[in-house]
């Protein structure tokens, strides 16, 4: 069941973004210290685009899950980190947020070569639908490092906002980018990916990313801004094109406060 949908009240008049209390954003980049990779201009651009998701989107608690200012505000900053130099637009045509206290099932029906059809049970973290709202787990506990299940769904939903119309792991690139050069950095990593997974090689991406094309950008995309040194250092074509594609290099920020550069991290691992 869901509750009622709960929207940011804070806001001065009905078209205006809400005001974000210096309180309330402490919280949010405590609970979410990768933020602090970004630098300041970026980190600006950030609170401004949260208070204007959270002014749009409606916010639904499921399985009695009640919502607070905290929980939005924190999944509104990890949305639009996706988007700091696209803007709202991106995320137009569809409004809901449906926020799950942890993990949850989604039924599935699938038919096979044979004209079978199998029916089973999906346990999900998140789900960005192309022609309605994201769902996504929420935890009052940290999850693992580079686990990231809202920057994942939105990465989605950029994803689907290609000409295709769903998630391929081929997203509308911004002016400049070449799509031949994507196309084959990411062709050559998913399939490296793929050869290391099977081998039981693990890899600054989770297994995950080895299930398809479109999961192996979400996951990349998770890596890119929770831990963007470890990312580098493992796939540094990736995440060259991740960061013309997000418009921000948050390895230069992660370097600046934890000290880790990919030099170290290399070091480390022989």
């Amino acid at each position: 069941m869901l509750s009622t949908v709960k929207r940011w009240f804070t806001r001065a008049a009905a078209n205006d973004a809400p005001a974000l209390s210096p309180e309330l954003w402490a919280k949010v980049e405590a609970r979410l210290p990768f933020l602090a990779f970004l630098p300041p201009e970026a980190l600006t651009r950030l609170k401004e685009l949260a208070a204007g998701f959270l002014a749009e989107k409606e916010f639904y608690g499921a399985r009695g899950l009640e919502l607070n200012d905290e929980i939005m505000l924190a999944i509104a900053a990890q949305a639009c980190l996706p988007i700091l130099n696209k803007g709202l637009g991106a995320y137009r045509g569809w409004v809901g947020v449906v926020v799950y206290p942890g993990d949850f099932v989604a039924p599935r029906k699938v038919m096979d070569e044979a004209g079978v059809v199998h029916e089973y049970d999906d346990v999900l973290l998140g789900e960005a639908r192309a022609d309605g709202p994201v769902l996504v787990a929420w935890f009052d506990d940290e999850a693992p490092a580079g686990v990231n299940a809202v920057i994942h769904e939105f990465a989605h939903k950029l994803d689907m906002g290609n000409n295709a119309g769903h998630a391929d792991g081929f997203p509308a690139l911004p002016r400049g980018m070449s799509r031949r050069k994507w196309t084959e950095t990411f062709t050559t990593a998913y399939e490296r990916l793929c050869r290391l997974d099977d081998a039981g090689i693990e890899t600054v991406l989770d297994p995950y990313a080895a299930e398809h094309p479109a999961e192996f950008f979400a996951v990349a995309s998770e890596a890119f801004f929770e831990m963007p040194v470890s990312l580098r250092a493992g796939f540094p074509d990736v995440y060259a094109q991740l960061a013309a594609f997000y418009g921000v290099d948050p390895a230069v920020g992660e370097e600046r406060v934890t000290g880790i550069s990919s030099l170290s991290l290399a070091r480390m691992s022989r």
